[in-house]
This record gives structure tokens, C-alpha cells and sequence, in this order.
């Protein structure tokens, strides 16, 4: 099971948190002094108590101070947790209020095909009406008598594009809207930049404890997802922008369980170099048995749709049960990577979550809708 990587100082923050009063904690300025825990006396801004009587913005409290930032430009403050969207973790470097942000509104991709071809890189073919796989809503079964029979492996299966060409165009457009609005190119595949690890590091025979390895039949299917992508047959799936949640997938159709969704891509890097990287959608790729080959999936340069799909709040028996898809990692022709799979059949209109914290537990989702 795959998880997103935690970011560590935010565990031995919330830890420390439990014993330290809270009117000792001075509201968080920015990012800059995120990797530091409580307990570290440096932690404090000189003359805090200036700050004493800063109140969130959003409640009016002034509680859970290790969570109240301040606003760079104007010393307003807002928990973490009562923002919109929530962020997940405290800022490193300099954090603006919405009021005082220089961000610009997000603007919708142009629903133009030429475009949409020259962004994903469609093949020339263009985004042509295609033999796909069909996946027919359940059907209700007559009992039948006992059989005994033999319990055969299931197969993942490949998604099913929208026949709808128009329709695709959309859900095409929604995710080059998001990427472009976060700073990302499109990539559906795993990247191996100068600088970072090289693609001989992954390798999934250095996976601790071993690695699952792919089916054969498995692999054709994941092959066609990639194959169908290249030809502009996307998954039928929509990104939307969320008050709450920010950039979230809904399924746009019908989904079966056990569908290939997506495979998790973006830039491969060693986890020593990510240990306090602000980013939160760093995935684990290999966890070795000698932790300096440890790698990690980075989508801030290059992702796909995995991006933007969120995580379940694992603290609460109704976030558990909003988990429609599981995270695998697969050993692929000796490489490992990163699928997103139906765990159950999912309806049209229904968002995607998975559960972030498949390992470690670590990272921060209590605040999660």
C-alpha cells in the first residue's frame, strides 16, 4: 500500500502541542519556521507576546496557536484549518490572506480541441471517436442453485472514456485548468529530472520486505489506459474547484471496481532531498531497505489528474467511508509505480478520495472535510 509522505516536523509539532499551553505559542508568521517543534525555544518570534491577542479571522479564536497564521502584509490571522480550502500544514516562506493575495482568479481553459490536443500532447489523430471498453451500470441477478466453483484472482480492469467527444473535451479542459492554475505541466508518466534521482534508482527489487510485481494482464490493461490517454480518450472523470476542498475529481460517468483510474506521476526524487519540502502531495515510490535509496513522487512540475484527488479524513468512521479508490504500489518491469484503483463501484457525480496514510499514519488529515 502506497501513502503520501508526511511531513515529519508536523507529528513532533502536534505531539509537543499536547503538553505545551496554549498561550505559550506565539501565531505562526509564513512558512519560515515550520521544520522546528515546540519544544525547540527558537521557535517563538522575539517579543510574541505582541501577538497575545491575535484571533482568527475566520472563528474568533484564538486557540490552537501552533495553527494560527499571520498574514505577511496585513498580521491578520486564520488557523490553518478554517481557511478556504484548508491548508494541511503550516507555510514555509511567506503567507498572504486571501484580501492581501496577488493570486489572480483562476481562469478556465479554452474549450478549443486544438489546444487541448497541443497541451496533453494528443497524438495527430486528434481526440477521435474510438473503440473503447464498455462498462455497463450492475445489473440485478436471478439466484441461482449452489456451484461450487474456484476462486479466480481479479483482474483490474481499463477506464471507460465518455463517448461523448464534447464531454471530453470538458473533462480534458477542467484538468488542464487545475494543473495550470497550481503550476504543473501535464505528464502521465514518471519523470527523472537532472538533479534528482536517476531512473536506474528505482528499482523494486530494493523495496523493503519486497514488492508486489504486476500481473502480465495487468500490465496490457495499464498499457491500454496509457495508450487511450495518448489519444485523448481521458479517464471520465472532472476536476472541479471546491470552497472547501479546493481542486477535487468527480467521477463523470459510471466507474466499476477494480478500474485503473490513474497512475500516481510526476518528478522522481530521493526522500533525503524531500525530508522538508513543503509540498503535499509528495508520494512514496520505493521504500528500501536502506533508506538513502528511499524515493518519492513529487507532482509540483509534472502531474497528472492524481494530483488533485483527495485524501479521506482516516479519524472519522464518515471520512472512511468516502474511500472509493485504493493506492498500490506495483512492481512494472522491474520499475515501481504508483496506481490508483476502484476499490468499489462508483457512481456518476461521486468524488474520489483514498486513504493518504497507507504506512506511517503520519500525515495530517484530521482537519480533512
Amino acid at each position: 500500500m502506497s501513502f503520501h509522505l508526511s511531513l515529519r516536523h508536523l507529528s513532533s509539532l502536534r505531539n509537543d502541542s499536547t503538553s505545551t499551553p496554549a498561550s505559550a505559542a506565539a501565531p505562526r508568521r509564513g512558512r519560515t519556521q515550520a521544520p522546528r517543534p515546540l519544544s525547540d525555544p527558537s521557535w517563538f518570534d522575539n517579543g510574541s507576546s505582541d501577538y497575545s491577542d491575535v484571533r482568527c479571522e475566520s472563528c474568533g479564536s484564538g486557540d490552537c496557536a501552533a495553527e494560527l497564521l499571520l498574514c505577511d502584509k496585513c498580521d491578520r490571522g486564520y488557523h490553518i484549518f478554517c481557511l478556504r480550502p484548508i491548508l494541511v500544514s503550516v507555510p514555509k516562506g511567506l503567507w498572504f490572506c486571501s484580501s492581501c493575495s496577488t493570486l489572480k482568479k483562476i481562469k478556465t481553459f479554452p474549450l478549443v480541441q486544438t489546444k487541448i490536443i497541443d497541451f496533453f500532447r494528443v497524438r495527430s489523430s486528434g481526440i477521435a471517436k474510438e473503440q473503447t471498453p464498455v462498462q455497463d451500470a450492475p445489473k440485478k441477478r436471478r439466484r441461482t442453485g449452489s456451484l461450487v466453483v474456484s476462486k479466480k484472482k481479479r483482474k483490474l480492469l481499463p477506464y471507460c472514456p465518455s463517448e461523448d467527444l464534447v464531454r471530453r473535451m470538458d473533462q480534458m479542459a477542467s484538468l488542464a485548468t487545475a494543473l495550470i492554475a497550481t503550476g504543473a505541466r501535464f505528464s502521465d508518466k514518471l519523470t527523472y529530472v537532472p538533479g534528482m534521482a536517476p531512473r536506474s534508482a528505482n528499482c523494486g527489487s530494493l523495496e523493503n520486505g519486497g514488492m508486489q510485481v504486476l500481473p502480465r494482464e495487468d500490465v496490457e490493461t495499464l498499457n491500454l489506459c496509457k495508450n487511450m490517454m495518448k489519444r485523448g480518450a481521458c479517464p471520465p472523470l472532472m476536476v472541479v474547484s471546491d470552497p472547501l476542498e479546493g481542486f477535487t475529481v468527480e467521477a463523470d460517468k459510471f466507474i466499476k471496481d477494480l478500474t485503473i483510474i490513474t497512475e500516481y506521476t510526476g518528478d522522481v526524487d530521493y526522500l533525503r532531498n524531500r525530508e522538508h519540502d513543503e509540498g503535499d502531495s509528495i508520494m512514496t515510490l520505493l521504500s528500501a531497505s536502506n533508506p538513502s535509496q528511499n524515493l518519492v513522487i513529487c507532482p509540483d512540475n509534472n502531474a497528472n489528474i492524481a494530483r488533485f484527488i483527495n485524501g479521506i479524513n482516516n479519524h472519522t468512521p464518515e471520512g472512511r467511508k468516502k474511500q472509493n479508490l485504493k493506492c498500490v504500489r506495483y512492481s512494472v518491469d522491474g520499475e515501481c509505480r504508483v496506481l490508483l484503483v476502484a476499490n468499489r463501484d462508483i457512481s456518476k457525480g461521486e468524488r474520489l478520495y483514498y486513504d493518504y496514510n497507507g504506512l506511517e499514519h503520519e500525515y495530517p488529515t484530521e482537519h480533512f472535510v
